[in-house]
């Protein structure tokens, strides 16, 4: 289904279905993802990995089309993935570099050096509060601010879409809340944030939402007025919990 009065989405999936062989993971999937923060919420095994491994192409799919800031994936993988930032559940971060080598790094992967990488770097690791430990080693940070360092690292290439597959897993209760709220802030800044997660409190009440379930989604729209006066968790469980 789609979102009433969604018109315009730098990222769009249409029909899209999957299938381990005989097992269907995915099953004609559609929506939009407009400015802002979308919260791709399923329980553990609803597909939301499946989905961000064809959104990311590690997996591709005959059957959908997936089309960023405009780009058909399909056709035009190079361009559509240039606008897209992504950060994976596990992190991929070098231990033994410091926060801005990583960066620098990757920035480098893009074609980006010199004062024009720096620069961004800067620029990344001051949106995520990170610029006062640049020159630490990635082995030294805990949980939170290698995840901040991760983020920061998704924007350095100025994307239009960036996606977050479950960033909060191993985190304490408080480096999750400030992980979530940066990422609100990015969101509120124009940024098209898609958040996977299976913890309905990273979610606020004026986001937009999908709600996955044993590959179908299942609903689709503002988290305030899906859940009316149900807490969210409370609205979750009755569309994917054990029925009586």
């Amino acid at each position: 289904m789609i979102a009433d009065g969604v018109t315009t989405a730098a990222l769009e999936v249409r029909n899209l279905s999957f299938s381990y062989g005989p097992k269907r993971a995915l099953a004609d999937v559609n929506f939009a993802v407009p400015s802002g923060f979308t919260a791709l919420l399923g329980p553990n095994g609803a597909g939301k990995s499946t989905l961000f491994a064809l959104l990311t192409r590690l997996f591709t799919s005959a059957d959908g089309t997936i089309t960023i800031a405009g780009h058909d994936l399909s056709r035009q993988p190079r361009h559509a993935l240039a606008e897209m930032g992504v950060v994976f559940q596990q992190s991929t971060l070098d231990l033994d570099l410091t926060v801005q080598q990583n960066l620098l790094y990757f920035a480098a992967l893009h074609g980006l050096s010199g004062r024009d990488a720096a620069q961004r770097a800067e620029t990344a690791l001051a949106r995520l509060n990170m610029a006062e430990r640049a020159g630490e080693k990635v082995r030294n940070l805990n949980g939170g601010h290698r995840r901040r360092t991760e983020i920061a690292r998704a924007l350095l290439h100025d994307p239009q879409v960036l996606l977050l597959d479950e960033p909060t897993v191993g985190l304490d209760a408080a480096a999750r809340a400030a992980i979530t709220q940066h990422v609100h802030d990015l969101a509120h800044d124009g940024m098209t944030v898609l958040w996977a997660t299976h913890l309905s409190d990273e979610i606020q009440d004026d986001d937009h939402l999908l709600i996955l379930h044993q590959g179908q989604l299942l609903r689709d729209g503002n988290v305030s007025k899906l859940r009316g006066k149900t807490p969210l968790s409370n609205y979750f469980l009755t569309l994917t919990g054990p029925k009586p």
